[in-house]
């Protein structure tokens, strides 16, 4: 139980459920993501697959991380980049990790709101470099957790 006092808000099946979203959504980038960002532009299906398991992958950890700041009785802040920096800020990941995954929720928004624009190169270069921050942070979540 938190410190507050209060009931916890997540449980063990929340946080295994939403941690095997990310996992198998980050599997699926790997398995289709092709060596070099033309062929990702040049393959429109492929592109669709791969953004669309990034949002997927960066929704299921923003809302863990929500729900981690909620569990723990702390205020939620107000978007998505803030929610990541107020875990390290409290102590919870480290700073430079909370960094890239807030520099994350940013690339989720921009999909979410203006998917037409995305740059394919900035894409793979997302999902062939940073998709170990998302398991990262799922085994730090899992962890305090207790599983």
């Amino acid at each position: 139980m938190p410190c507050s006092g209060r009931a916890t808000v997540i449980d063990r099946a929340i946080v295994a459920a939403k941690v095997a979203a990310t996992r198998d959504a980050v599997e699926r980038i790997r398995r289709v993501l092709p060596l070099d960002a033309s062929t990702l532009e040049a393959d429109r299906t492929t592109r669709e697959v791969v953004i669309l398991n990034l949002f997927v992958a960066l929704q299921e950890t923003v809302s863990l991380a929500t729900h981690w700041l909620a569990d723990a009785g702390l205020d939620v802040p107000g978007s998505y980049r803030e929610i990541f920096l107020a875990l390290a800020e409290r102590g919870k990941v480290p700073r430079d990790l909370a960094e890239r995954l807030a520099a994350a929720a940013g690339f989720r928004n921009l999909v979410a709101h203006q998917y037409g624009v995305l740059d394919p190169a900035r894409v793979h270069a997302i999902a062939s470099k940073e998709l170990g921050d998302l398991l990262d942070f799922c085994a730090l979540v899992s962890r305090a957790a207790g599983d």
